[in-house]
């Protein structure tokens, strides 16, 4: 029995470690320079966040409600989506950095003959995710959709947050 005591104590000492390890998100690479992620483990002690898909606000208030240019083409539609993400998650106590799932909804703009802007989306998504002062990429879905409730809406992202803390 004496040599049962020292093992059962390493046995929970190592448990302990395992486990302080196993309680952290973890954010799987994709490839080499890819912008985001190819998945994300999360833990059991984990709390999430779904936010609703999000559109854009009107950029200008001169066109008419459902006309695409009065939201903008797609990389403005996509920034202001980003925007009310962030403004929700900080409402919730949340930050972009938490956000370990996108998923994102484009329209085939009329401007590119009925294709998706998707370089016009990167470079939103960019200004928001893997920069300097927020530097975690996210696993991320993006499909061309015939169209979303709004004629004049191009995008249309769902967000998914975790945190451990």
């Amino acid at each position: 029995m004496r040599s049962f005591v020292p093992m059962a104590a390493a046995l929970l000492s190592l448990t302990g470690a395992v486990s302080a390890h196993a309680e952290e998100i973890v954010r799987h690479p994709g490839a080499a320079g890819s912008p985001i992620l190819a998945g994300v483990t999360v833990p059991a002690n984990a709390t999430y966040l779904y936010l609703s898909g999000q559109v854009p606000s009107p950029a200008n208030n001169t066109g008419a409600p459902t006309d695409p240019a009065t939201y903008g083409d797609t990389k403005t539609q996509a920034t202001s989506v980003f925007r009310k993400i962030d403004a929700l998650l900080k409402a919730q106590g949340y930050t972009l950095g938490d956000v370990i799932k996108l998923t994102v909804f484009l329209v085939g703009d009329p401007g590119l003959g009925g294709k998706q802007d998707f370089q016009g989306f990167q470079q939103a998504y960019s200004e928001f995710f893997g920069t300097a002062g927020q530097p975690n990429l996210v696993a991320r879905s993006t499909v061309q959709v015939a169209a979303l409730a709004n004629p004049g809406f191009l995008v249309e992202i769902e967000a998914t947050a975790a945190r451990t803390r």
